[in-house]
């Protein structure tokens, strides 16, 4: 019989290790998602963008998983816009 039948995925990633890795690159690819729509909403490019944060066009490509979000926070100003990141209740934990 299958141990994971009736697990959710964040309770493999969780027993894996995983779990704080994959959530921190998936809030980084959500936020590089949203630059790239404000960027084609004002028709940037990314180099127009690297201008505006004073650094080159290889540094805000957005598809690099190394990307930090003091750089993402940093593109968002350039677009006038900026990151909010909070912390929400884990509803799993509180029944611990």
């Amino acid at each position: 019989m299958n141990k994971h039948v009736g697990s959710d995925f964040d309770d493999f990633l969780s027993e894996q290790g995983l779990l704080e890795e994959v959530s921190a690159a998936a809030l980084k690819r959500a936020i590089a998602w949203q630059l790239a729509e404000a960027m084609t909403a004002r028709k940037m490019t990314k180099t127009a963008l690297a201008e505006r944060m004073h650094t080159s066009r290889a540094a805000v490509d957005q598809d690099d998983p190394g990307m930090t979000l003091a750089t993402l926070a940093s593109a968002a100003r350039a677009l006038g816009q900026r990151v909010e990141v909070r912390l929400v209740p884990d509803e799993s934990a509180m029944a611990i």
